[in-house]
């Protein structure tokens, strides 16, 4: 089963109360191939919400409760227990849908794959991961990110009566 961060898929529930719909996702989605999910509304956390970045270190940090390193809104709360909440939640259910890879939305704090934002607000990204996209990653489960959302990444995944319809509406 392909997992798919819940935007993606086209469900209102990114921090601003958008989503990043790809076509792909929803096919995935609808053909029955992919679960969505989104960690941090597991954790609670509204729609919309104050844009949370990693503070002071990664992902790895965070999971490996580095003091230092705090998820943090942009109004100086943290919101580094809420956010490690929503992946424990998160990786209860990836377990109990035997999950063997994940396409997750770039960026976020949660599901960024190859690039989060600096922890400075300032509205740059740097190399690194989101929480969730990292225990994914510890846990031996590919994650690929929202730009790699292509057929070729998928087909190896979905079901093999379903590669001629895949390729016949995407290729």
């Amino acid at each position: 089963m392909i997992l798919l961060s819940a935007c993606l898929a086209g469900f209102n529930v990114r921090y601003n109360g958008t989503n990043a719909q790809n076509d792909l996702a929803k096919w995935l989605l609808l053909n029955g191939q992919a679960i969505t999910m989104c960690p941090e509304i597991l954790a609670g956390f509204s729609i919309p919400r104050a844009s949370a970045e990693i503070n002071g270190g990664t992902a790895a940090d965070i999971l490996n409760q580095v003091e230092k390193v705090r998820v943090l809104e942009e109004n100086g709360r943290d919101v580094t227990s809420q956010f490690v909440h929503g992946v424990e939640l998160g990786m209860k259910i990836v377990a109990e849908n035997d999950i063997q890879v994940a396409f997750l939305k770039d960026g976020s704090p949660t599901c960024g794959v190859d690039k989060v934002y600096t922890g400075n607000f300032d509205g740059k990204k740097k190399d690194g991961m989101g929480v969730f996209a990292q225990s994914l990653q510890q846990q031996g489960i590919p994650v690929f990110s929202d730009q790699q959302l292509q057929v070729a990444n998928v087909k190896p995944f979905i079901t093999p009566t379903l590669t001629a319809k895949l390729e016949k509406q995407f290729c």
